[in-house]
């Protein structure tokens, strides 16, 4: 079967340059896992309780595709470790922040306070009767009949690539696209190196949503790392105890993601507004 395949991630050599609140427009699959919740509770600050019922939390994956945003045009994976309290509703905790923007990813990390980072969206379009593999120039979430997307997230980091994960999106079915709904997406953010405080924030959705099968994510193939690169990791132990803190940060939000899927929402016509944090008194 012959593939074809897109592969690419922006940069900028400055910030959005813009005050909030920060507008996004595009696509996105919303899927809701259940997490174990010792995986969940590595990620949540002392101070913040984790909601959870029989040994799991409601965790997942917010896969988007910005046509348009302060950062211009680029796809991003928000791995959801779980949900915390925050009386008298519930907040998320997002574990890990993949861009393929690093305007987003310098953005995410300073004013957000996410754990962001920059990687390379793969992506190749498949007929659902097996027909060869084509370029798709717009996005994974899919409007032509019969397809299904196969996404490959690989994560960069000085002169390594770590694949994440692959992600199979299923066909998706008829063209209608769902009510018109607005929601509130409050979370928990911060406790970082680059945004020490904990923070708080929101993203004001609108779109149009529709229930669709879950995508399949699988695990990640084996690390790509640079000689060179490991030679001086190895010589420096301060370098080998970040990785080390990093490589296990990173497997745990892998393992979020290969858990067990229980709801998927596609997000049409997306316009999401995010407001800036706020400083949480701990």
């Amino acid at each position: 079967m012959g593939e074809s395949a897109t592969t690419s991630y922006s940069s900028s050599p400055s910030g959005y340059g813009i005050g909030p609140p920060w507008l996004f427009r595009g696509r996105a699959l919303y899927q809701l896992h259940l997490v174990k919740a010792e995986i969940a509770r590595a990620f949540i600050p002392k101070e913040l309780k984790l909601v959870e019922a029989f040994g799991y939390t409601l965790g997942g994956l917010f896969l988007a595709h910005y046509d348009d945003s302060p950062a211009g045009v680029f796809d991003e994976l928000v791995v959801i470790a779980g949900i915390v309290w925050n009386p008298p509703t519930s907040c998320a905790w997002a574990s890990r922040v993949l861009v393929n923007s690093h305007e987003a990813c310098r953005h995410g990390r300073k004013e957000i306070g996410l754990p962001s980072h920059v990687a390379i969206f793969s992506k190749r379009d498949a007929k659902a009767s097996d027909q060869p593999l084509y370029k798709q120039r717009t996005s994974f979430i899919h409007s032509k009949p019969k397809e299904h997307s196969e996404i490959q997230v690989l994560e960069m980091e000085d002169y390594s690539q770590t694949s994440i994960c692959n992600i199979s999106l299923p066909f998706a079915g008829d063209c209608w696209m769902g009510p018109k709904i607005r929601i509130s997406l409050p979370s928990f953010s911060g406790q970082t190196t680059h945004n020490p405080q904990l923070l708080k924030y929101s993203c004001q959705i609108e779109c149009r949503v529709r229930a669709v099968k879950s995508a399949k994510v699988s695990r990640p193939r084996i690390i790509q790392l640079d000689e060179f690169s490991n030679d001086i990791r190895a010589k420096e132990k301060n370098v080998d105890d970040r990785l080390s803190t990093e490589n296990e940060e990173r497997d745990r939000s892998i393992a979020v993601l290969l858990s067990k899927p229980i709801m998927a929402l596609e997000f049409n016509l997306l316009k999401m507004q995010v407001e800036a944090p706020t400083v949480v008194a701990t």
